[in-house]
């Protein structure tokens, strides 16, 4: 479970990665103006960006507030800010769909009887259109609203955190990155440096009966040689790298496919699963076997005693349950992959070094 903290600076680093405006930053809330990527990610407009496309119309993105400690931020503003929903409650309006004041009661008469004059003593001509999406493809529109704010509470478990989460997955699931040069080569120096390639890959295994168990295995293998190496992920961590190819760098050809790459993982993840201790596997089957023998004890009495119309339907309750119990009880090993990527690095200098 994350805590403020660990929120804030995950949605902070994602904001700045989607390359965001932060308009206000404070530990318990952030004011941003997304970018298009993020906009796009984060807030239902398919209508609104169709809109867009099809028009070739310079894109509005929204200005979002996204609240980590909702008592903070309420302390810090006791009565709200105006023109703009209560934390927790998000919109998904395009900006500039804010209400027009109504005029004071009697201005329409007024205006009516007596149209504002210039200094000339001539009736003022009226103030041309702002130059506006709906102004340039609807006609007139009103000039005068209320800009409004979205705001949502960004904590673990709400929606607005698991939109974030669902788009950090889809987005980084596979990374291609170089380490940058500790010193640029001079432009006029023609002598280049050969690259390694790693495919790193980070594997979920969990351990599954009624209870569970989970870890991540990093691993890294070289593309040349077949070394594999673990804690992958933290290795590289320490290193500055770019998506973008450096200057004066080559990258060696590999000796290894990717598909031969993975089955060496996946062989890797086999052996080292393999030399675990299997007892818990063996004690959860022993419960299963004693839960099935409780079920049968009591259904069977059941349907002894049922009458022929009612068999049936016991009979169907019967095996749902077995399943429910095979599903709950049944040990096993699940492994899946959360991302993965293609690391390089200079010659002699890999993720350990």
């Amino acid at each position: 479970m994350m805590n403020t903290e660990e929120i804030h600076r995950y949605v902070l680093q994602y904001l700045e990665a989607e390359r965001c405006d932060i308009l206000e930053k404070h530990p318990s809330y952030l004011t941003v103006k997304l970018s298009v990527s993020a906009d796009k990610d984060l807030n239902y407009r398919p209508y609104y960006w169709s809109f867009v496309e099809r028009t070739g119309a310079p894109p509005e993105t929204m200005t979002c507030t996204f609240i980590f400690d909702p008592e903070q931020y309420r302390e810090l503003q006791p009565h709200g800010q105006p023109g703009g929903p209560q934390p927790g409650v998000s919109t998904a309006a395009p900006p500039g769909a804010g209400a027009v004041p109504a005029p004071p009661q009697g201005a329409a008469s007024a205006d009516a009887a007596a149209p504002p004059a210039s200094a000339s003593g001539s009736p003022e001509q009226p103030q041309p259109q702002s130059d506006s999406i709906l102004g340039r493809y609807f006609g007139f529109v009103p000039t005068a609203f209320t800009a409004r704010v979205p705001r949502d509470e960004v904590t673990f478990g709400s929606r607005r955190l698991e939109q974030i989460f669902s788009a950090v997955r889809a987005k980084g699931r596979f990374v291609r990155l170089f380490e940058q040069h500790a010193q640029e080569l001079p432009r006029y120096q023609t002598q280049t440096i050969p690259y390694e390639t790693w495919l790193g890959v980070n594997y979920k295994v969990e351990l599954i009966c009624d209870m569970k168990r989970s870890e991540i295995h990093s691993l890294g293998i070289h593309l040349q040689t077949g070394e594999i190496r673990e804690r992958f992920h933290e290795s590289v961590l320490p290193k500055r790298m770019t998506p973008r190819l450096p200057v004066h760098v080559y990258v060696t050809p590999d000796r290894i496919a990717l598909p031969r790459a993975v089955l060496f993982l996946e062989e890797y993840v086999e052996q080292k699963l393999g030399a675990y201790d299997h007892r818990w596997a063996q004690e959860a089957q022993l419960r299963l076997e004693d839960e099935l023998l409780r079920v049968r004890d009591y259904y069977e009495a059941l349907l002894q005693s049922a009458d022929p119309e009612t068999r049936p339907e016991i009979e169907a309750q019967y095996e749902g349950r077995k399943q429910e119990v095979e599903w709950q009880y049944r040990p096993r090993v699940q492994i899946s992959v959360i991302n993965c990527g293609l690391f390089h690095f200079p010659q002699a200098n890999g993720p350990m070094t």
